[in-house]
């Protein structure tokens, strides 16, 4: 595996480019951002007119051109909208409009690993997939951390979808939720609930993070620790481990890619009945709560939904 950093990079191949971010959300924001302060003097955000995006870019002073224009004038795109949305990107705004030996890069390699976006055969095709949410991307680069491990389209995007939906937010999430109803179920207070199976996540995660899951176990107690190795493998049991492999063998077939742009075809009707029910979960209600009595989160918070 190879790693490479700063010292690695010629910065001045980007500089004289014309880049066309596609998106300002969680990561287009970040990407333009970051590249406009790294000295890159020709970069502008791509959007369809009426997006949301447009008044939170211009309140950044970054120009801004309808996605097609945008094309015919770019040496360099960066795909940044949500995945759902990239092949009729593609094919209605960029496949007749880039220029002759542009590149077209990408942040997520599903669209082209699963043929969804086919690029012309005179464009580069690139992937720069951050390892974190765009907010994340945006907070790193300005305390000057990050690196760069090489992959593939193909490594990189079955990985991140497992990763996520068996760790990351699929099996945290569920597992935060079912310690906050076995704890509240018992009678316990949903205050005390949040905090031991919510809230101090982030105090566990910050020291794996650090330096691994040794680092963690130094940090917490003989009790806690003895807890994690008798009691964790009763909660991850092989009946898990296999649900996991059930779930690479779906990502890896491409299954779970057509179920989920199946799942727009419909106007994502399953997905926004299950986020509006997670939203009314006990656990959001008690969690806002408390967090209006901890004004330092918000002095710190990584999102403004205002701006990005």
């Amino acid at each position: 595996m190879r790693v490479y950093y700063d010292r690695d990079a010629d910065l001045n191949l980007i500089k004289g480019k014309k880049v066309a971010i596609i998106g300002y959300g969680s990561q287009g924001h970040a990407h333009v951002l970051n590249l406009r302060d790294s000295g890159v003097k020709d970069v502008m955000v791509a959007l369809r007119k009426g997006s949301q995006g447009v008044k939170k870019a211009e309140g950044e002073k970054l120009p801004v051109k309808e996605v097609a224009e945008a094309a015919k004038w770019a040496d360099v795109m960066m795909m940044l909208t949500p995945d759902e949305l990239q092949a009729d990107i593609y094919r209605d705004h960029l496949a007749a409009n880039m220029k002759e030996g542009a590149a077209i890069m990408f942040a997520h390699g599903l669209n082209v690993h699963f043929n969804l976006i086919e690029p012309r055969s005179d464009l580069d095709v690139m992937m720069i997939a951050p390892k974190g949410p765009g907010h994340t991307v945006r907070s790193e680069y300005q305390r000057g951390a990050g690196g760069i491990i090489e992959t593939t389209f193909k490594e990189e995007c079955e990985t991140d979808l497992f990763g996520e939906q068996t760790v990351l937010c699929g099996g945290l999430v569920e597992l935060m939720k079912a310690g906050y109803e076995t704890l509240v179920e018992a009678g316990y207070a949903p205050e005390m609930a949040y905090f031991e199976c919510v809230h101090e996540v982030k105090l566990i995660v910050d020291l794996i993070y650090e330096g691994g899951i040794a680092n963690m176990n130094y940090s917490v107690s003989n009790t806690a620790e003895y807890g994690e190795y008798v009691s964790g493998p009763r909660v991850i049991t092989a009946q898990t481990r296999a649900e996991m492999k059930k779930v690479l063998a779906d990502i890896q077939s491409g299954r779970f890619t057509k179920d989920w742009m199946l799942e727009n075809k419909v106007n994502q009707t399953s997905f926004k009945a299950t986020r509006a029910k997670l939203a009314e979960h006990p656990i959001e209600q008690v969690g806002a709560k408390l967090r209006e009595m901890m004004p330092w989160i918000k002095q710190r918070a990584l999102v403004d939904r205002s701006r990005n």
